[in-house]
């Protein structure tokens, strides 16, 4: 590890002011993987600055059954907060579905998105990597692929997003504000990231020295009937091989409105909206559900490699995609 400055300012807008003032200072806050990388030298930053205890630790609510979650609300207290069990069910089942106990203790709601993808060749500062060091090369191309994208990845990066909370905040239409040197300003959760094109080393859409403060979920009944799966390779603290976030509303045997968004298949939470579009107006079946899968994943490229490559994935999302929505539309039914 090497050496950095650490500075803990007294509130968000000194911390906005140091690390915008500083183009080698980072924030470090609970839930993003800042410290794995500064002990394997993917990251040597000059100023650490801590914002722990900074931002807001409470739940409000807006309205309307809508909810603003402070950027400090650790994972473990949304997911067991009663207002977000009954509401938006998919997030509490995503967050508790992430990591272990421990860390949910710890991550936060401002600082689990912002995790860094977790391709092996990412964190080995002794392979290229694009992310880490720009036009070095992708080393996951042609190599272990099987953990990785097959959907809006290119020929400069095919990492995925890790984070289970990212993919329902994506489908619940979530909000996220942001302070950073220029004032403050809100985008939707579904724009926070990015995918790689050719400059993979640039995760979200966030400015140098913009923090977030809080993510704001708004109020649809939609929100209530709704699910998380996650298919990992063992039963706890793994990552999504795939994942989807689902919710669905059903009159008289068809779907009214749907809300789906995928993990583990892309380098940014993978919102469905041609699957949703299939969906809108469809008999509640088997066949919608395939079908929907199918047009989403129309495009899906997967990458071959010595581990026999990752186009087990399609498969497997179609098959994912086709029982959570079982599910959903089963628990619906008077």
């Amino acid at each position: 590890m090497r050496p950095f400055d650490y500075r803990s300012p007294t509130d968000a807008a000194e911390a906005v002011r140091t690390v915008a003032g500083d183009p080698a200072a980072v924030f470090l806050g609970g839930g993003t993987n800042l410290v794995d990388h500064l002990k394997l030298g993917v990251a040597a930053p000059g100023l650490v600055v801590g914002v722990a205890g900074l931002l807001s630790t409470e739940i409000e609510d807006l309205g309307s059954g809508a909810l603003r979650v402070g950027a400090g609300v650790s994972n473990s207290e949304l997911a067991a907060d009663g207002r977000v069990r009954e509401r938006f069910p998919v997030l509490s089942q995503a967050l508790l579905s992430g990591a272990s106990g421990q860390l949910r203790n710890m991550a936060t709601t401002g600082g689990n998105p912002l995790q860094r993808t977790r391709c092996v060749y990412f964190q080995d500062v002794t392979t290229p990597c694009n992310k880490r060091v720009p036009g070095s090369g992708c080393s996951a191309l042609g190599g272990w692929t099987r953990n990785h994208a097959i959907l809006g990845a290119s020929e400069h990066c095919i990492a995925v997003h890790p984070s289970d909370m990212a993919v329902a905040m994506t489908a619940l239409d979530a909000r996220v504000r942001v302070l950073g040197p220029d004032g403050e300003r809100t985008l939707p959760f579904g724009d926070l990231h990015r995918l790689p094109g050719d400059t993979p080393e640039r995760d979200t859409v966030l400015e140098h020295g913009e923090l977030i403060t809080a993510i704001d979920l708004p109020g649809q009944p939609l929100a209530r009937r709704s699910a998380y799966r996650k298919v990992r390779d063992r039963a706890s603290y793994a990552f999504a091989l795939v994942s989807v976030a689902a919710a669905v509303e059903v009159e008289d045997g068809a779907i009214v409105d749907a809300r789906i968004a995928f993990g583990g298949v892309a380098h940014a939470p993978w919102r469905a909206r041609r699957a949703e579009d299939v969906l809108r107006g469809s008999e509640a079946s088997e066949r919608s559900y395939l079908a929907a899968a199918d047009a989403e994943l129309a495009d899906a490229r997967p990458a071959e490699g010595l581990d026999g490559g990752n186009a087990f994935k399609i498969p497997l999302l179609r098959r994912t995609l086709a029982a959570t929505l079982r599910d959903l539309v089963r628990e619906d039914a008077p």
